[in-house]
C-alpha cells in the first residue's frame, strides 16, 4: 500500500501578537475615521454667537483642549437630547420616553461639568443647527442617537491617554462609562433583544 503525503502547505496561522496588532491596526483606522467623521459633524452642526463659524473653534491645547473637545461634543448631544423630549417622533412609547429624558438628563450634567471645569476657558456655547435630522421619524433620531454615543465613547477613549491631570482623567473614565450604557441603551431601542445591544 502506497502512502501519500499532503503537499499542500500548512496555512499560516496568526499568533496572539499578530492578531492583536491586526485588530489594533483596525481599530486604530475605525477611531481616525469616526475622529475625522465627528470633527466634521461637530463643526458642521454648531455655530457660536462669537466667532465666525467658518473659522471653527479654537479648543486650546493640552488638557484645555480635550476638555473643550469633550465639552462640545457634551453641547452636541445636550441639546440632541433636549429636542427630541421637547418635540416627540411619532409614536414614543413611556419606556423610549423614560429611556431618551435619562439620557438627556446624563448629558446635561455632563455638560454642566465640563463648563464648570473649564471656567474661563471654556469655548463659547455653541447652537446647534439640526436640519438634517428628521425628529418625528422614529429610525433617524435613533439612527442619529446612535452616530453621537458611539462618536462619545470613541472620542473619550481616544483623548484619555492624553490627558496630563488625574482627577480628568478618573472622571472622563465615568462618563465614557456611562456613554456606553447610552450606546447599548440605543441599540437596544433599534433592535430589541439582538446581539446589536452589544
Amino acid at each position: 500500500m502506497k502512502q501519500t503525503t499532503n503537499t499542500r502547505p500548512a496555512p499560516d496561522v496568526p499568533n496572539e501578537n499578530s492578531m492583536l496588532a491586526m485588530v489594533n491596526r483596525r481599530f486604530f483606522l475605525r477611531s481616525a475615521g469616526v475622529a475625522a467623521t465627528t470633527g466634521a459633524f461637530i463643526m458642521g452642526a454648531c455655530m457660536t454667537d462669537h466667532l465666525d463659524p467658518s473659522m471653527g473653534v479654537d479648543l486650546g491645547s493640552g488638557d484645555i483642549g480635550i476638555l473643550n473637545y469633550a465639552y462640545a461634543l457634551e453641547q452636541l448631544e445636550a441639546a440632541f437630547y433636549t429636542r427630541v423630549i421637547d418635540t416627540p417622533y411619532a409614536g414614543m412609547t413611556p419606556e423610549e420616553t423614560r429611556i431618551l429624558t435619562d439620557i438627556r438628563d446624563h448629558e446635561i450634567i455632563h455638560r454642566e461639568y465640563f463648563e464648570l471645569a473649564l471656567g474661563s476657558s471654556a469655548i463659547p456655547d455653541l447652537r446647534v443647527d439640526f436640519a438634517s435630522i428628521n425628529f418625528n421619524d422614529r429610525n433617524s433620531v435613533l439612527t442619529t442617537a446612535r452616530v453621537l454615543e458611539d462618536t462619545g465613547v470613541a472620542a473619550y477613549n481616544g483623548a484619555g491617554k492624553y490627558l496630563e491631570t488625574v482627577q480628568f482623567l478618573i472622571v472622563k473614565g465615568k462618563i465614557v462609562s456611562v456613554g456606553a450604557r447610552h450606546a447599548a441603551d440605543i441599540r437596544d431601542l433599534l433592535q430589541p433583544r439582538s446581539r446589536f445591544f452589544a
